[in-house]
């Protein structure tokens, strides 16, 4: 089975664009599913069931939606192998913009929106940057020379990735996509021992373990201060 993890920031239009490029993969004889990652709500689920693909979704709740991938993904494995899937695709929103939530060896595709500010490639870290194939949607709305900026603060960014436009509504782009993501030579039968490709953020403070009380006093574990003068109290 093949395995892509595709992630973005939130209403980067993911869920369209996996559910265009599913159409044209699916035209090759090919059997896909999905697992929706979030946290607390979705009901992209029921949009995949209405174009027959088998679904999961799981919801993090409290906890990082990306630790939460990490601790599940290789049963969400499993259950791709046993539906006999040819290509399983996972889908996270990248919430933080500090989210890394790629598998060394595992295909990774970054969603972003050309909508949100030509800074934003800037702003966002390892999910878009040890990403091997970007794409840009919503690029219709926007003129010619936006597209070519974005996509060059992009590649800035990211230099050795395939950058791609992909239109969610028409499926304009979801074709070629379809042809990056499928490589029957990256089959897997399992993640146990792989690797990702960069740290998860990192906290255990007293905040992660349920304080509400704002004070230092009540601050314990990884903490950062922020410098403001010569004080760094």
């Amino acid at each position: 089975m093949n395995l892509v993890n595709v992630s973005g920031p939130p209403s980067s239009g993911k869920t369209s664009v996996i559910l265009k490029t599913i159409e044209s993969i699916k035209s090759r004889g090919l059997s896909v599913g999905v697992v929706k990652f979030d946290c607390l709500y979705t009901d992209d689920d029921l949009l995949y069931e209405k174009a027959g693909i088998p679904v999961k979704k799981g919801l993090s709740g409290s906890l990082c939606p990306d630790h939460y991938f990490a601790s599940n993904i290789e049963e969400v494995v499993n259950w791709g192998i046993s539906e006999k899937l040819d290509l399983l695709i996972t889908e996270s929103a990248g919430l933080c913009n500090r989210c890394s939530p790629y598998i060394k060896g595992i295909k990774a595709v970054c969603v972003i929106d050309n909508l949100s500010g030509i800074n934003t490639p800037k702003k966002i870290g390892p999910m878009l940057k040890t990403a091997d194939i970007i794409v840009i949607t919503k690029g219709d709305i926007v003129s010619q020379a936006e597209r070519e900026v974005f996509a060059s603060r992009v590649n800035s960014v990211n230099p050795q990735a395939i950058i791609i436009f992909v239109n969610g509504l028409t499926g304009q782009g979801a074709y070629e996509l379809s042809t990056l993501i499928y490589d029957e030579n990256l089959n897997i039968d399992t993640v146990r021992g792989k690797q990702l490709k960069f740290p998860m953020p990192s906290a255990l403070c007293s905040y992660c373990l349920g304080e509400t009380r704002i004070g230092s006093e009540y601050q314990m574990g990884n903490v950062r201060k922020i410098q403001i003068g010569d004080n760094n109290d």
